[in-house]
């Protein structure tokens, strides 16, 4: 920034959930792109992006859904699970909403990166490759590790 400070990265997120016989289910996108491709522990978030100071948070995570899925955000009354920081230092807000999806009806946005890098050439990559629905025990175990504690706050309310 002009004045020397530092801008804090912020995201807003929507985690879709379902309840079943076995418990709360969670619906998970897998990153896309080179570097997630072959990894699945760590490479599971919540679909979510980040937004400037001038956007409503809520509005953000309702965007980055449809944006990330290619699919709307749903209707239902959010439940706010709070905030997380990531390794990268990225604040993370969270709202969880009841709803159903199919996961084959999805239609990712993308992104265009050099690959591989330092070649010059660019290719255009899914945001998210595949989403997922997890039980919240499983969830934990694939969701980047920052993003766990919402399964946590979810657990508390459902």
């Amino acid at each position: 920034m002009a004045d020397g400070t530092k801008r804090t990265r912020r995201s807003a997120g929507l985690l879709l959930f379902r309840r079943t016989p076995a418990g709360p289910e969670v619906l998970l996108g897998h990153m896309g792109g080179p570097f997630w491709a072959r990894k699945h522990a760590g490479a599971w978030s919540v679909p979510k992006g980040e937004y400037e100071p001038d956007e409503a948070p809520w509005d953000a995570a309702r965007r980055e859904f449809q944006e990330e899925l290619g699919l709307p955000a749903p209707d239902g009354t959010p439940l706010p699970l709070g905030e997380t920081v990531q390794s990268s230092g990225k604040r993370v807000t969270v709202w969880a909403v009841e709803g159903d999806l199919d996961p084959a009806e999805m239609v990712p946005g993308t992104f265009t990166m050099e690959w591989p890098r330092g070649s010059g050439r660019t290719a255009e990559f899914p945001e998210l490759d595949r989403v997922a629905w997890f039980g919240l025990d499983a969830a934990r175990e694939v969701v980047v590790k920052a993003q766990a504690v919402f399964m946590d706050r979810l657990a508390e309310h459902v």
